[in-house]
């Protein structure tokens, strides 16, 4: 064999020899796959709707894969804590980020110091489920429709108020949408320490924008009402109440949602494994009950089509933060 003398030629080589190894590793690895417990990190905290959810899963995707699925809890610094971990780990399989709209999407539109690009640094491997987001008022508010509300809000400004988690929250920029479309200059109240649920009851607010899980016992007790949902149909919990849609709002449909990521790097036979395995785990009756009770609906989707809804959600949710001029400092 005669010996390469140019330099760059010997480095070329020793690249594509190094790539070739690693592809080989990479190969054995996803034929091997699993052969250890997974990690499923979640970025709020135990009790949390998305930690509940997965919990519930965990069981039944161990059953498919074969080793135990660990949920590990990284709450805190709007999901930041936990997407960064996710984005350190081994790009091995080993290690998923349950991801939110915080995490993916609002997170990253909203800061401009993110340690980290989401979009390049993350994986998409399947969406989970989708959940409505209502518009809710207070028992006392004079008002039995959306349509109703708006009218009402714009012309007693004392009806107007309407409650957030906090400036950015998915609850904030629900309502900013909403009050695009409805032309019904809201006023917002930020939470941002406390809860907001305590004024709307009393009547200090007026109404918020969340998913139906939180405000449902309030609703059933009679002190809170559900004007409209998001989705494409009503939920059998609440039968009577619209779809912004048939409320005469068809360009409204906010909904929060989880997913499954890994770190960029993985191997697709990896991701396309655990896809499918979440596919599988969502058809089952008894996830696809529990989220209806939640008022969410189970998904289970190919790592294209959770990358066009990731897509989709950034332009989305880019237009509304633009246009109501919602910054962070």
């Amino acid at each position: 064999m005669k010996h390469i003398k140019n330099p760059t030629i010997a480095n070329i080589f020793g690249v594509l020899i190094a790539s070739i190894f690693s592809l080989q590793i990479a190969l054995v690895q996803a034929q091997d796959y699993p052969n250890k417990p997974i990690r499923f990190i979640v970025p709020v905290p135990p009790g949390a709707g998305p930690d509940v959810d997965v919990r519930q899963m965990a069981p039944k995707l161990a059953q498919i894969l074969g080793q135990p699925v660990v949920v590990e809890n990284r709450p805190g610094a709007a999901a930041r804590i936990a997407t960064e971990a996710v984005i350190k780990s081994a790009p091995d399989g080993y290690t998923f980020l349950v991801g939110t709209p915080t995490a993916l999407i609002t997170g990253p539109l909203l800061y401009n110091n993110l340690p980290y690009d989401a979009r390049k640094d993350l994986t998409p491997v399947s969406l989970i489920s989708t959940t409505a987001y209502a518009l809710t008022v207070g028992s006392a508010v004079p008002a039995q429709t959306a349509s109703a509300f708006v009218a009402l809000a714009k012309s007693n400004p004392n009806y107007s108020n309407i409650g957030t988690v906090g400036v950015g929250a998915a609850t904030h920029l629900a309502g900013e949408w909403f009050s695009d479309v409805a032309q019904a200059q809201l006023k917002f109240i930020h939470y941002n320490t406390s809860t907001p649920y305590s004024d709307l009851i009393s009547g200090q607010i007026s109404g918020i924008f969340e998913a139906v899980l939180p405000v449902i016992g309030n609703v059933n007790s009679g002190r809170l009402r559900v004007l409209a949902i998001s989705g494409t149909s009503r939920y059998p919990q609440l039968p009577d109440v619209p779809t912004f849609a048939e409320a005469g709002y068809p360009s409204y449909d906010p909904m929060v949602w989880i997913g499954l990521l890994a770190p960029a790097g993985t191997s697709p036979q990896i991701i396309n494994r655990m896809s499918a395995a979440i596919a599988q785990v969502a058809k089952t009756p008894e996830i696809i009950a529990m989220r209806k009770e939640a008022f969410s609906d189970s998904v289970g989707s190919s790592p294209a089509e959770f990358s066009k809804f990731l897509d989709d959600e950034r332009a989305k949710w880019g237009a509304v933060i633009k246009k109501a001029n919602v910054k962070i400092q």
